[in-house]
Parts: C-alpha cells; structure tokens; sequence
C-alpha cells in the first residue's frame, strides 16, 4: 500500500500529478483516452456511493454550473442535504464539492486522498487501461465526502462532454440539457448534431429530460435519444417556457424570472444572477425540480423563492467592484462570450469599457476576440500563469491582428494587466476580466476587497 499522506499540500501534490486535462491541449487525448469501466472500476473499491445516493445531472455546453447551483440552493432550502460537485474551481480545489455550501476542510482532504491511494495503486498497476486521472480521483473523492456528510442528494455538473465523462455514472432522478454550442470540437465534434450526441449520453432510461437547447439540429438528436432511451423529454420553447423581467434600475443586479409549463406556472420568481442566460438558467432549474416534486420530493414555492433568492455564484459576471465597476467573468467560448456582451450592453450601456482578456489553448480564441474587440473601449492582453494552456502575450496580440488593427495593450502577467486598468479608469467606467476561468480567478484574487470563495 502506497504511503500515507500527512498534509493537505502533499494531497494536492499527488492529485496535480496525475493526467490532468485541465492542464493539456486537446491534441495530446482522444475520446480513447475517456473510460467508464476505469471509473466505475474506482468507485467499486470504496462501495460504489453513487448507487446509494440519488443526482440531478447536468451537461451542456454553457450554463450548466449555473443551473447545478440554483438547483442545490432550492434542495437545500427546502430542507435537504444537498451535495454539489462544480468544476473547475476558483481558487481552492475543495469548492468542487460541497455539502449544503460547506466545503470539506484541508484535514478531510488528505483523508480523502489517502482512502483512494491504495485503490488508484492498485489501478496503475493494471494492463490494458490508463491510470485514474485528476477529473476521475476528484469525482470518486467527492462521491466519498458526500457519503460521510449524508446528503439525501447530489447535483452533477458534467466536466466534458457527458456520454463518457466521469460523472455519468450516476443514478439520476432527472438529467438537464442547459445548450449546445461549439467548444471542445477535438473531443466532442464541430456539428451541432454531434455534440450533442456526446452531450445527450447522459440520458437514461426512463428517466425525465430538461432540455434548454434551442439549436434545431441539437434538439432533433437530443429528441432522438430520449426517445430510444423511453425518457421523457421537456424542451424549452414547446414544454415550457420563461420571461425575463429586469429590475427598474438598469444597473441593478438581477432581476425576475416568470416559468410557464403546462401542468405548472412559477410566476415572478427572484434571479440573483446578471443576465438574460441566468434567467434561461433558472428556468431549466426550476422545471428540474418541478420534476423532482412530481417524483415525490418535497419541495414547495417557498423553498424555491428563498432557494433563489440565496444563490452567490463566483465568476459568472460577478460584480466585485464600484468606482470603477469591475465585473469578473469566466466566459471561455464563442457563445458565453456572447453572453457577457449582450449583458453589459443591457446593464451598462453608458459606460466606457475596459478588457482584459486572456485565453486558453484549443479554444476559439479569434471567435471571442472578434465579439470583444469592436465592444470594449480598451482591451488589455494577458496571459494567466497558474495553467500552461494559457495562450502567451504575443500570440495572442498575433491574433487579435487576424481580426482587428485596432490598438491593443499586452500585459506580462495579470498583475500588470489589473495595474494598468485601474490607471487608466476612471471612476464611471467599467472593468471586466474575462476569457478564460483561470484569469479570473488570478484576477480575482488581487482584488482586495473580494470575498474568497
């Protein structure tokens, strides 16, 4: 049996070192490289608790960390253990997993790491297979933390893709569906129709379907799943539908959401999150757990107003700052980019605007910058040193002139970058840090007045 662990250093030591594609451009894996049977292999080693405890799981290609957490926050509030497993994390690994908001401590971190040292020894050892990776070691942990703190429930954001991702090997009560669009096209496909066919592997028998997705081609493949599958499908825009109301005060946060189906109406319901994709967010929310109600969880309107009305949600055009505005969001894709743009144009249409912006290998980087470029004031390029799938200065400046000859600002580091934003605004601009999870959390941490996640 492999040594024991004594310090939460040393855990996040051996998780860092295992294959980690977090950390790895697209072209170094294949879907070869993604097994179920090495998962499910792991989870059999401490008791399989993923067959005791029941899950809501999520795919989708934006959106879907979103919907988990206001998903969670209605169970919890409507009195259940509710565990939570989100990725990537902000700026400690233990907010990956999450039992009704309470993260495990260092202490309980390395005794995770030590129950599933002599389970992943035992793995590497094997022929014919890959070693457990970060992503799977992480999930199996969680399962574990879960199961120590009793949650009656999880809810699953899918890591990638869905059909062959680590957490599909759950029991779920309900799957949602939150988008389709393009964004790891080396794993998932570039047509509509094949991501969301890798998306739409999480479907299960019988069990009911919440589906966002608006593409046609998208939806005809998701229609064909559950349908081979027998699970029933609700689809946004036939089943249901939602209008969003934005607070009087355009600069106020927030806003409300009305939810319309047709056994069900949830009208004026509180949204804490900025943005027109929120309130299509909590909608796919809140019809999930319309559907766990139906299937004899207890959960009223109340329980969903206060679970709304609670939900803080790091990173996801998070205001962290006034005089001048400053904004931190994780937009990393062509479509959560677009997402951002729409929003601040509906919220702060007066203000100048200042980018900074750095992005991540394998990611449509020239799509994202051809969105930001004409709609920011002055946009500051950076590369974000706690990941080596940042895209370096001048290679992105490179880019940036495939697209645009307008002037950028390059910046060595996001220390340099925040320096030279907060010279160069005054107090009515705004300042958004966007492009990839990993900038804004770097970003994110200088902020002295931020709360830590």
């Amino acid at each position: 049996m492999p040594s024991q662990l004594s310090t939460y250093q040393q855990a996040l030591e051996f998780l860092y070192n295992r294959i980690n594609y977090e950390r790895v451009q697209s072209s170094a894996y294949s879907a070869g490289d993604f097994k179920l049977n090495r998962m499910r292999g792991l989870l059999e080693t401490i008791g399989n608790p993923q067959e005791r405890i029941p899950a809501v799981h999520i795919a989708g290609t934006k959106g879907k960390g979103s919907t988990a957490v206001m998903i969670a926050s209605i169970l919890q509030a409507a009195g259940y253990r509710v565990g939570l497993f989100t990725s990537p994390h902000i700026s400690k690994f233990e907010e990956r997993m999450t039992v009704n908001g309470i993260q495990p401590s260092e202490t309980e971190i390395v005794a995770l790491v030590n129950e599933l040292l002599e389970p992943v020894g035992q793995l590497d050892q094997e022929l014919g297979g890959m070693s457990p990776t970060y992503f799977e070691i992480t999930t199996a942990m969680a399962w574990q933390f879960f199961a120590q703190q009793q949650a009656d429930i999880v809810v699953l954001e899918v890591g990638l893709g869905g059909r062959l991702d680590a957490t599909n090997v759950c029991k779920p009560e309900v799957c949602v569906i939150t988008s389709i669009s393009r964004d790891h096209t080396h794993l998932l496909g570039s047509e509509f129709h094949q991501i969301a066919r890798e998306k739409a592997g999480i479907v299960k028998t019988g069990v009911p379907v919440i589906s966002g997705v608006v593409n046609s081609p998208a939806q005809e493949v998701i229609a064909e799943v559950c349908q081979q599958r027998d699970a029933p499908l609700s689809q946004l825009n036939r089943d249901f539908h939602y209008r969003h109301a934005r607070e009087p005060d355009a600069q106020a946060i927030g806003g409300r959401v009305t939810v319309r189906a047709a056994r069900q109406s949830f009208d004026d319901l509180p949204l804490p999150l900025i943005g027109e994709h929120q309130a299509h967010n909590a909608t796919l929310a809140v019809m999930a757990i319309s559907e766990l109600a139906d299937r004899g969880w207890k959960i009223n309107i109340d329980a969903i107003r206060f679970g709304l009305e609670q939900v803080q949600w790091p990173a996801r055009i998070e205001v962290v700052g006034q005089n001048p505005l400053v904004i931190v969001d994780a937009a990393h894709n062509w479509a959560s980019i677009s997402a951002l743009i729409q929003t601040l144009d509906e919220h702060f249409p007066e203000k100048s605007r200042i980018a900074i912006f750095a992005a991540t290998r394998d990611k449509d980087v020239q799509g994202m910058l051809r969105q930001l470029l004409p709609r920011f004031d002055t946009v500051i390029l950076t590369c974000y040193q706690s990941n080596p799938r940042s895209v370096p200065v001048e290679q992105l400046f490179a880019m940036t002139r495939t697209v645009s000859d307008r002037h950028v600002h390059l910046a060595r580091d996001p220390q340099s970058a925040w320096n030279m934003a907060r010279k160069l605004a005054g107090p009515q601009d705004l300042i958004c840090i966007t492009g990839s999870f990993f900038i804004a959390a770097e970003v994110r941490e200088l902020l002295p007045d931020v709360t830590p996640v």
